[in-house]
């Protein structure tokens, strides 16, 4: 199978990593659009640094974070919100909460005269609106929390993507001047071989 290489492939080994022209202008291009991009992710940058240097030192790093792994001071009032938000969004809640309101009901009808929270159950109404009202904002806490995790996930895996794309365009331009400097090579020992030829040939 025949290789294809670039059109523009030419003998050029003072552009090192480069052989070619048009493969560094677009290596430095691309460099220098990247350097904006690395900021977000490297904070050891500095401008005095070449593009390899920049490389190598993307190469070394650790941008990677697993939001789980990193160890957060709650407060009390946040543990207790969560605690609270994870059993309220649960099949217990819903089953002890459902079981605590037919016992109410039914204690409160058995005892008639001499129940606490007679028919229609306006204590009960009562505790269900400040069950629902404390409810509400603790759910809402502990979900901002959970968010806050969610958004720095985001944000690693986009540092992470970017990385992986700045290193992948590196490698590419480094194949292309690979295979465009194999191609001046062959075509000069092709040429090398028809001169030979030719010089055998006229003597």
């Amino acid at each position: 199978m025949k290789q294809r290489y670039p059109k523009h492939a030419k003998r050029d080994t003072d552009k090192f990593p480069f052989t070619t022209k048009n493969i560094h202008e677009r290596g430095v291009t691309v460099m220098k659009e990247n350097r904006k991009l690395l900021k977000e992710v490297l904070k050891d940058i500095r401008h005095d640094m070449t593009d390899e240097e920049v490389l190598n030192l993307l190469a070394d790093s650790k941008i990677s974070v697993s939001p789980e792994s990193e160890k957060e001071k709650y407060t009390l009032g946040q543990r207790a919100a969560d605690s609270i938000a994870k059993f309220a969004g649960s099949w217990a809640f819903i089953f002890s909460f459902t079981g605590v309101l037919i016992l109410w009901m039914v204690v409160n009808t058995v005892l008639a005269a001499k129940a606490f929270d007679p028919y229609p159950f306006i204590l009960l109404n009562l505790v269900l609106s400040c069950v629902a009202a404390i409810q509400a904002p603790l759910i809402m806490m502990s979900q901002n929390r959970q968010e806050e995790k969610d958004r720095r996930r985001a944000e690693n895996d986009y540092k992470v993507n970017l990385k992986t794309e700045i290193m992948i365009e590196d490698l590419y331009d480094k194949v292309n001047a690979i295979l465009a400097k194999q191609s001046a090579l062959e075509k000069r020992l092709q040429n090398d071989g028809k001169n030979h030829t030719k010089q055998q040939e006229n003597n």
